[in-house]
């Protein structure tokens, strides 16, 4: 696509137009304490966003699990109200589905099944993982078929959302 950026890792200055975009996006605050105390906590992993000119309409954040150990958890994933339904969000998650394949790295998600499926992540390789949300919403992506039997233990920011 003429004129598309790549999404790219965030940077220092970011922050701002982050909060931003996730409170117009999730319409409240609760996200983006949650990215903030992640930050805090240092169980952030990585944060990407998608620029357009001088804008951020695109985000994601992927934090450690506590559990299985060197597993990551993709939340939250944001678009900007304005941009939503053109692609962008399943531009993001596809490349980090690739790059969780190709690396090696397992990333799961806790969301909407008909998405994230689209963009390279699957509810079957999560069918047998143990979740404190309900597994039919919970989907995987990294390396291989197996569909691994582990218990889920996300980052202790998770539990107050």
């Amino acid at each position: 696509m003429i004129g598309q950026e790549f999404s790219r890792e965030m940077r220092r200055g970011d922050e701002p137009a982050v909060e931003a975009l996730l409170r117009a996006a999730f319409g409240g605050g609760a996200e983006a304490q949650l990215v903030a105390q992640l930050r805090k906590s240092g169980r952030m992993a990585g944060e990407v966003v998608q620029p357009q000119g001088e804008a951020i309409i695109g985000y994601y954040a992927l934090s450690q699990m506590r559990g299985p150990k060197g597993w990551l958890c993709l939340a939250p994933v944001a678009v900007d109200p304005d941009h939503q339904g053109r692609g962008v969000g399943r531009r993001m998650i596809g490349m980090l589905a690739e790059w969780a394949r190709l690396s090696g790295q397992y990333v799961v998600v806790f969301g909407q099944p008909e998405f994230y499926g689209r963009a390279g992540f699957s509810l079957e390789r999560a069918a047998k993982l143990h979740s404190p949300y309900p597994v039919t919403q919970t989907l995987l992506a990294g390396p291989g078929t197996d569909v691994p039997q582990e218990t889920l233990v996300y980052p202790p920011e998770f539990e107050s959302l």
